[in-house]
């Protein structure tokens, strides 16, 4: 099967054979091979009485779908290392190899910058409705640990930065365009406060970051977004207007 990650499993009453057209491929056809186990083999807790039998079985299979991804937002709701393995576990269970990591916007900054260490001791918290802090980030030794548990899955992993709108936490710990003082949001929606392109600041800020990101994600996909970024706040500013 000339398909990237195809594979071929045989199961027969002495042995289980698979073999793939790559790592991806041997990968999968090990995932198919834990789900024709008995449901049990999933259990966190060791099951008794069980037969552990599978079916005898000959399987050829290759994906339909090169990119076959799931995107998990941390900025909104911050999950952790152990949470973010668990769901690169399902994922490789079920053949998917793109894992969409949204690790910023404006209710939270989740990623260790080293040149920028206020995007994580103010960006990473926000304070809610009810006065109580929420928040968390990421070390880059944590970021690290997550892509290499990823690539033993077969899992790439796609860091999405998004910019120039959706950049509240970062506005808030270093960038706005006329020097305000503003925090992280604390309900979904668009907003119209977003990072400045009249001063040079702004590429100077993006020129670091991304050279400390870029090396921890081996693979060729960054995310920088460019969505839901009003221009209102462009209009009113005299250098974002001498830019354009």
């Amino acid at each position: 099967q000339g398909k990237e990650g195809a594979y071929t499993l045989t199961a027969e009453s002495d042995k289980v054979n698979i073999t793939g057209n790559s790592y991806g491929g041997v990968i999968a056809g090990i995932e198919s091979l834990r789900q024709l186990f008995p449901p049990q083999i999933e259990s966190k807790e060791i099951v008794k009485g069980t037969d552990w039998a599978i079916p005898a079985v000959n399987i050829q299979d290759a994906p339909r779908f090169e990119w076959r991804g799931i995107m998990l937002d941390v900025s909104r709701h911050f999950y952790t290392i152990d949470e973010v393995k668990e769901l690169l576990d399902v994922m490789a269970l079920y053949k998917m190899n793109k894992f969409h990591w949204h690790l910023t916007d404006d209710q939270g900054w989740r990623i260790e910058i080293k040149k920028y260490p206020k995007l994580t001791s103010v960006g990473s918290i926000r304070t809610e409705g009810d006065g109580s802090l929420y928040g968390g980030f990421y070390t880059q030794e944590q970021i690290k640990e997550i892509v290499d548990y990823a690539a033993k899955r077969y899992i790439t992993v796609i860091p999405e930065i998004d910019l120039p709108g959706h950049m509240m936490a970062a506005i808030s710990a270093y960038l706005s365009c006329k020097g305000e003082q503003w925090s992280l949001r604390t309900v979904w929606g668009v907003e119209d406060i977003v990072m400045c392109p009249g001063k040079e600041d702004m590429f100077r800020f993006l020129d670091d970051i991304f050279s400390e990101i870029v090396p921890l994600f081996p693979g060729k996909y960054f995310h920088i977004g460019g969505d839901e970024c009003p221009k209102t706040s462009w209009k009113n500013c005299p250098t974002c207007q001498k830019r354009i």
